[in-house]
């Protein structure tokens, strides 16, 4: 049982200590205050909480879902370092503002239903209601084996079903298209190596010189780069590099001898030593040129008018002041007026935009000044993520002829189920099967001839 200590102060006044025993036993202090009543009431509310730590005891059920999840649950949890970050944003946006006043033993399986049912009104789509699903009972299973709580809630609660899309995959003609649309040979070199590969963007960027041996075209992939947000990292950085994969086991395979020579000489030009990564970001202004070409505003068309009536021409410096038109034209238009102006030294020109890297390439910016610009260029008519290059690389394997096992451990599958769905991906993979048909059809036909 807590008690106050009493002391008296350099002032000659009396104070009062509270102190109690934690759960291992260990005497802590509650703090040190004016009057006995105040360090009395201080003691009893920190046994109060540690009675809440201890197993069977129901007052544990009774702390509010907020509190369990934030001071319990999520920092103790054991995690990567992207999924905290995931999991994070989703219980502060998602499940704190459903269950956070919630005690923990009075969740049940209706206010779940309920949550569900709230989620899919709002428009929340299948997938991402199934992955706040899974962190929702993660936290209750925790619980539940912690006799926290009694009951798991979700036991029983359905969610919208998800229904996967068949894969879209590139062809060797649409990638030949848009090879030729990427800016420069570095990134060629990176576009290629993916598709010829299959790795992922984590472990693409994340290889370095010492991976490949060039002498027998081995590569080893035993690392991968993780992008967060830097509270989310141990040392407040933004990129993590893990020791291994995302199967935990290390993958070794032979690359084409083009794309090892193409990569050996590459090593040469750049002179990067064992260490290096392949492909690096670059930290010049002036290495990548950001290029925008503007439409001419006569095929625009013109604004809605404004408060006095006049309209302006759409992808103009006036449509967007005086207009106040906001679509991509008139704001591209105002950017590049800026822009110029800075380049000359008007309007407090600022130092150009510094990336948080340490060399790796940030995903977001490859997505959106390259990837997105090549694709645009490219004209494929299909979605192309740059992700989708592993799906190609697989699908095209099995297509020549490559053994499934073969391709299931050159991609790293868990399950060689995984790598079945890539089989008569391309768009002529039932050519056969339809030649076979004809066949057997037309058979008839052969032998009145």
């Amino acid at each position: 049982m807590g008690f106050s200590r009493k002391r008296i102060g350099r002032d000659g006044k009396p104070r009062y200590t509270a102190y109690y025993w934690d759960i291992k036993g260990k005497e802590r202090s509650a703090g040190t205050f004016s009057n006995k009543k105040e360090a009395d009431k201080e003691w009893q509310k920190a046994e109060a909480k540690v009675a809440e730590g201890r197993v069977g005891d129901p007052k544990r059920g009774r702390q509010p879902f907020e509190r369990y999840v934030l001071d319990t649950w999520l920092p103790n949890h054991e995690m990567e370092a992207t999924t905290r970050q995931k999991y994070t944003y989703a219980i502060h946006k998602h499940l704190i503002p459903e269950f956070g006043p919630l005690r923990m033993v009075d969740v049940l399986p209706e206010h779940v239903r309920q949550w569900v049912a709230t989620l899919k009104r709002n428009g929340v789509t299948p997938v991402n209601i199934k992955s706040l699903m899974v962190i929702l009972s993660a936290i209750f299973t925790t619980a539940l084996n912690d006799q926290v709580t009694y009951l798991h809630p979700c036991k029983g609660v359905k969610t919208p079903p998800v229904v996967p899309k068949p894969l879209t995959i590139i062809s060797p003609e649409q990638f030949a298209t848009l090879y030729d649309e990427l800016p420069d040979a570095d990134v060629q070199l990176l576009v290629e190596t993916a598709i010829e590969t299959g790795l992922r963007w984590g472990e693409l960027t994340e290889l370095r010189v010492k991976d490949l041996d060039f002498a027998s075209r081995i590569l080893t992939v035993c690392r991968a780069v993780v992008e967060v947000n830097p509270k989310f990292h141990p040392q407040g950085q933004r990129f993590l590099v893990k020791p291994y994969l995302k199967d935990k086991e290390w993958r070794r395979f032979k690359l084409s001898t083009q794309i090892a020579r193409k990569l050996q000489a590459h090593v040469k030009a750049e002179g990067l030593g064992r260490e290096a990564l392949f492909f690096e970001w670059s930290d010049d202004p002036n290495s990548r040129p950001h290029l925008r070409v503007l439409p001419n505003p006569d095929s625009l068309g013109f604004t809605e008018p404004n408060e006095a009536g006049r309209s302006y021409k759409h992808g103009t410096r006036t449509a967007y002041t005086t207009g106040k038109c906001r679509c991509e034209h008139c704001r591209a238009a105002f950017a590049a007026y800026r822009a110029e102006r800075r380049s000359k030294g008007k309007d407090s020109p600022r130092p150009p935009r510094r990336r948080d890297t340490d060399g790796h390439i940030p995903a977001d910016w490859f997505r959106k000044s390259v990837w997105h610009v090549a694709l645009e260029a490219a004209e494929l008519e299909i979605a192309v993520r740059i992700h989708d290059l592993r799906h190609a690389h697989a699908s095209w394997l099995l297509a020549g002829g490559a053994d499934l096992q073969v391709v299931k451990e050159r991609l790293g599958h868990a399950s060689i189920k995984t790598t079945e769905k890539y089989l008569h991906t391309l768009d002529d993979a039932d050519e056969t099967a339809l030649d076979a048909l004809a066949k057997i059809r037309n058979r008839k036909a052969r032998k009145s001839s």
